[in-house]
């Protein structure tokens, strides 16, 4: 079992930025090997990809609402993953969530084995 745990949520306000983090505490699996990600679920919508990136953090993907906003990073020395969000927008609020899987394609197609539980970020306009 992999332990996701996400913090950095809450309030910005439009044009702010917010830094998510996702710790894996456990070493049950070693944390370079997995390929992780954000997703977010914002109300009466379904959870949708934000970004993900592989184990040695050389490759990463966006998605297109995000791009160029948003950059994702690992420090596996830490055993941690990151979402820098800058230029946020209302339409950013939801609920993120991180996951990790051993493939990718597994993070991006949203069939990740492992799920954190979850940090609101909240955007003001």
């Amino acid at each position: 079992q992999v332990q996701l745990v996400e913090s950095g949520g809450g309030l910005a306000q439009a044009g702010g930025s917010l830094r998510l983090s996702c710790a894996k505490p456990r070493r049950t699996i070693a944390f370079n090997i997995l390929a992780m990600g954000w997703f977010r679920q914002a109300p009466g919508k379904e959870r949708e990809f934000v970004a993900g990136i592989g184990g040695s953090g050389g490759s990463k993907d966006y998605a297109d609402s995000v791009k160029g906003r948003f950059t994702i990073s690992r420090d596996n020395a830490r055993n941690t993953m990151y979402l820098q969000m800058d230029s946020l927008k209302p339409e950013d609020t939801a609920v993120y969530y991180c996951a990790a899987d051993r493939t990718i394609t597994g993070v991006v197609g949203g069939k990740a084995d492992y799920w954190g539980q979850g940090t609101q970020v909240t955007v003001s306009s």
